[in-house]
């Protein structure tokens, strides 16, 4: 049964729906399954049959029929986050009638659903003795032993006057906010010293998450885009208008701005163009009264406009209008579509909640049954900075690698290392708006080449290896990395980024090799679906394995499984279940199955299963009632690629998972590649696999 947690917040603009994804994220990386619940909007009943039940005081059979929606929204699920609800001011809405029952409402609900509660708050423009009263007010009307503790957000957020929160794409003075208050202010409030209450969290007021996308605002003003294909996750840090001559205008032409500018102004508009193309990522450019615009000028910056995916919006508004506009806009609210942001949003938020502190006080909670992909990305990541490895980036001038490498290095999930310049590495990252600090270590690859030369050609020299030839192998940085990494110079290599799997892979096969005990070089990908996290093997490198090579494939994934954190549960798949097909296809998967359990009797397997009886346990108490792996599988091997790759495929795009991969297996030392079109936390997670396989190969 799910455990329900209240979310009760003290007044308006506490910034509940982001702390509840924070809280949720965070409680999903400790590998609880959790489930969000609204009593008013998931009712599935109008505000005028909810307002009717209280006006007939029928409220408990409103809180009766409540429950049962709670129970089917909640299904499957450890925890259940359920909102509270407060009092809205200066807002008119279906609900308002129930602000007369907000104190009655909140202490039903905790009574009817037997919750835990925990407060959120913030600072707002109250003293930090108001802020206690408030507090105080809230503890005396919650059961002590349904009050979990608080969680204090937004702190030394910009407030006005009304106590709401400032922001301003239009003067950045209006968004600054001198951080005065620490975490440490918080604690020592009596309430909290006293031990009165658990303080559980505190939130931190940051500006970066409030920058909106270029296409965002673009949506807001209706604005019309001049062509198709720019780059839509721009973010707006800033907006100009730009009226004046062109020389006092280039200071306003920087990163992150977005620059609105009479169409007519073809000195503004060639300026933004030429700064593009010199790498500056502005956010976007806003031409008014477009009647006005003069083509030949247009049409001249437009070609240099796509290269760049410069986002260029068209209106026939004034500038003055337009910036009107601009100032009414609330950006508090993020879009659904955002996803970027949202992300950020959550992981800053659950870094500043205590869940250890909650999760102690759940003890009741059931352990969970599966490894959730928040929980499989959070291990990875922890379990990367407790090995510190080495990981060489061979393409050192791709900007989604130096921007990993960056965070990476950062995160401390691993020293980075880039094979370029540094003096490049550098103007590449100013041109993404980033900055290069020396925890990210670059080395020129002219400047090592020569040490691996003798190496090289020793390694090679079976195969007919000369020195010319080595010193031309060595001209490309895969293979120099690749032999940085035999060399023991550092402890994994990730590439592909730019270059081809085949590219990426033939120096390791070639030198690195494959371990002792194995014959070939598989792969998996991590599949990250809505519970749980499936490996899938091979979809990547074996075209039509033997049956022993089936075997070993389905191996090395139990081992890989095993590696980060998953306790392998293997189903051989193939296109029947048991004894019911028969062919040479279904007898390789029996025999390689038979197989696995020789070599390998402490691994739990079973095979031939169809992929429907391997992964859904109502399908496997018809299919394979005596399987031990048959609807618990976790980690799927397929006969061949062309099965294995469709599927991983398929599954990726119509039930839009995170796959992670291809993870490669069996080599001496951990090489992995990525695909061409990797964002960069494809990479970060790359990166973090490819340090924990180089700690469990030592």
């Amino acid at each position: 049964m799910s455990l329900p947690i209240i979310l009760l917040p003290t007044g308006q603009g506490v910034g509940l729906f982001s702390l509840k994804q924070g809280l949720r994220y965070a409680l999903e990386q400790r590998g609880y399954r959790v489930k969000l619940f609204n009593p008013l909007f998931d009712a599935e009943i109008s505000s005028s049959e909810i307002e009717h039940y209280f006006q007939q005081n029928k409220m408990k059979d409103f809180f009766e029929y409540l429950l049962n929606i709670y129970d089917k929204v909640s299904q499957n699920s450890d925890i259940t986050l359920i909102d509270g609800v407060f009092i809205k001011e200066h807002n008119h809405n279906q609900f308002e009638w129930l602000n007369a029952y907000i104190n009655l409402f909140n202490k039903t609900l905790i009574r009817a659903f037997n919750a835990n509660v925990i407060l959120i708050a913030r600072q707002g423009y109250k003293t930090l003795k108001d802020l206690e009263i408030q507090l105080k007010l809230y503890q005396q009307q919650i059961p002590q032993d349904a009050l979990l503790g608080a969680i204090v957000t937004k702190l030394n957020a910009p407030v006005d006057s009304d106590g709401k929160n400032r922001f301003s794409l239009l003067d950045e003075d209006i968004n600054s906010s001198v951080p005065s208050l620490t975490r440490s202010d918080i604690e020592a409030l009596t309430i909290f010293s006293s031990n009165h209450l658990n303080l559980l969290g505190v939130t931190h007021w940051q500006n970066n998450l409030t920058y909106p996308r270029v296409i965002d605002i673009a949506n807001r003003l209706n604005l019309t885009a001049l062509f198709e294909g720019f780059d839509l996750e721009r973010r707006v840090h800033i907006v100009t208008m730009c009226s004046r001559t062109v020389d006092h205008a280039l200071d306003e032409i920087n990163p992150g701005t977005l620059i609105i500018t009479a169409a007519d102004r073809s000195d503004i508009i060639l300026a933004v163009t030429v700064a593009a193309q010199k790498g500056i990522k502005i956010a976007g450019l806003i031409l008014t009264a477009f009647s006005l615009a003069n083509r030949a000028v247009l049409d001249f910056c437009l070609d240099a406009a796509k290269g760049m995916s410069l986002p260029i919006f068209v209106t026939d508004n004034k500038s003055i209008s337009t910036i009107l506009k601009l100032a009414d806009i609330d950006y508090s609210s993020i879009p659904k579509d955002d996803i970027t942001r949202l992300n950020l949003l959550r992981s800053s938020i659950a870094e500043c909640i205590d869940v250890d502190m909650i999760t102690r006080k759940l003890t009741a909670t059931p352990a969970p049954t599966k490894l959730s992909p928040p929980a499989f990305r959070h291990y990875l990541i922890k379990r990367a900075t407790e090995v510190t490895k080495r990981i060489i980036l061979p393409e050192g001038l791709e900007p989604r690698t130096i921007e990993a490498a960056i965070f990476c290095s950062e995160r401390k999930i691993a020293t980075c290392i880039l094979l370029a310049k540094r003096d490049d590495v550098i103007e590449v990252a100013k041109k993404q708006g980033l900055h290069l600090s020396d925890k990210v270590i670059t080395i020129d690859p002219d400047s090592i080449k020569a040490q691996y030369l003798k190496p090289l050609i020793d390694a090679r020299k079976h195969k007919g290896m000369t020195e010319i030839m080595a010193r031309d192998a060595l001209e490309d940085n895969v293979t120099l990395a690749t032999m940085m990494l035999y060399m023991s110079d550092v402890d994994g290599l990730v590439a592909g980024a730019l270059n081809t799997t085949a590219h990426t892979i033939s120096p390791a096969l070639k030198i690195i090799k494959t371990k002792p005990d194995c014959s070939i070089v598989s792969s998996v990908f991590f599949m990250c679906l809505e519970d749980q996290v499936l490996v899938y093997g091979d979809c990547a490198v074996n075209p039509d394995p033997t049956t022993e090579q089936l075997a070993e494939i389905a191996i090395q994934s139990a081992e890989s499984a095993t590696a980060f954190g998953i306790d392998p549960k293997i189903a051989m798949i193939s296109y029947s279940t048991g004894d019911s097909g028969h062919g040479a296809d279904v007898d390789k998967v029996k025999s390689a199955t038979e197989l696995v359990k020789a070599k390998r009797p402490d691994l739990i397997v079973d095979g031939p299963l169809q992929y429907d009886a391997a992964t859904t346990l109502s399908v496997a108490q018809k299919k394979a009632p005596n399987s031990a792996v048959a609807g618990y599988a976790n980690v799927l091997i397929f006969p061949d690629l062309n099965t294995g790759n469709t599927t991983y495929k398929a599954v990726q795009r119509s039930a839009d998972v995170l796959s992670i991969g291809p993870v490669l297996q069996g080599l001496n030392k951990p090489v992995n590649d990525l695909s061409r079109g990797a964002t960069v936390d494809d990479i970060i997670y790359t990166i973090a696999i490819t340090a924990i396989q180089s700690h469990a190969t030592e």
